[in-house]
């Protein structure tokens, strides 16, 4: 244990998390700037808790371009009443509340990465101070974990829920079975390309049921994923048994993305022309796009072909690529 693990948190509620009935209020950080000297970043929060019984911890915003998560929680926040719950929910639409509110990846304040942060720290970073909370304050009282993402400004997914290879096989199998339950449109075996910082390897420290999503992206949302988060958040509350009722169910068809031959990275800049749509399948060796050189005409463009079989899962969204950007996603067919 460090010294700075025994700092208290630095950010304080508004609301009585053990309190029953409707709350909604703020986590409150202190942070000095030039526009308020004795300011404060105020994270929105809901806590909505009726007698015993386990706790859902639901969060959006971990990356501040991703709009599925926070319309579905903020929906969630406004609409849920106490009678419907047996536990306790814990509603943080927007976790890197100052990405969300400049509508970027990661925070203007301290350029942080909310979902590299974590564990974070008490004596930290904005956003380190941010994870740390969540890291001692919040995944501990919390029995299943949803963090809902999609693909931000610069990449577009096929909607999926997920949850990651764990060392811990109940705890795995478990996340499967809460991932079976979001009944997304497709459900995936997934490896992190680096689980450093992600609230994810956070969660499954402390033995949580952990689930998260991809639900599209370009930096905007549609009605359609949308109302798959909608539906999904409350679908993962009956599972969870927080809520009563049944499961609202809907097909779903389970991809794998453990290899690292899945993912395609750009080694050239250029202008892209994906050569497959998502949801398209494709076989190893089949063209998946070409990258223009944009100096000059006459050149010809260089090609980028599937490692493996499966069909398009995610792609880069913008019309420009440089060299490390994610070009493609290809998930294997379970």
């Amino acid at each position: 244990m460090t010294e700075s693990d025994l700092r208290p948190s630095p950010i304080t509620a508004t609301v009585d998390f053990d309190a029953d009935g409707v709350q909604h209020g703020f986590l409150r950080l202190p942070y000095s700037s030039d526009e308020s000297a004795w300011g404060a970043i105020m994270l929105p929060v809901t806590v909505v808790k009726r007698g015993e019984g386990p706790t859902a911890l639901l969060s959006g915003g971990n990356h501040g371009d991703e709009y599925e998560g926070p319309i579905a929680l903020f929906d969630l926040a406004q609409k849920l009443t106490a009678e419907e719950v047996s536990g306790r929910v814990i509603i943080v639409p927007a976790m890197n509340y100052p990405a969300f509110c400049a509508g970027t990846r990661t925070s203007p304040i301290d350029k942080g990465n909310m979902n590299r942060m974590f564990p974070g720290r008490p004596d930290g970073s904005v956003t380190e101070k941010i994870a740390d909370y969540f890291t001692r304050v919040l995944l501990p009282v919390s029995d299943i974990v949803l963090d809902i993402h999609a693909g931000g400004k610069t990449l577009t997914f096929l909607p999926f829920a997920a949850t990651l290879s764990r060392r811990d096989k109940d705890l795995e199998a478990k996340g499967f079975e809460a991932v079976a339950a979001f009944c997304a449109p497709w459900s995936v075996r997934l490896d992190a390309i680096d689980s450093t910082g992600m609230i994810d390897a956070a969660a499954e420290e402390q033995g949580k049921v952990f689930i998260t999503t991809e639900l599209g992206g370009g930096g905007s949302a549609s009605a359609e994923t949308v109302s798959i988060a909608k539906r999904g958040v409350r679908n993962l509350l009956r599972h969870a048994g927080i809520l009563t009722g049944e499961i609202e169910q809907s097909p779903t068809r389970w991809l794998d993305l453990s290899s690292g031959d899945c993912l395609i990275v750009a080694e050239d800049p250029g202008l892209l022309e994906l050569c497959v749509d998502l949801g398209d399948p494709v076989t190893a060796g089949d063209l998946i796009a070409r990258i223009y050189p944009i100096g000059r005409t006459g050149v010809a463009p260089l090609e980028y072909r599937a490692k493996v079989s499966g069909l398009l899962a995610g792609r880069h969204f913008p019309g420009l690529i440089k060299p490390g950007d994610c070009l493609a996603v290809i998930a294997e067919v379970e």
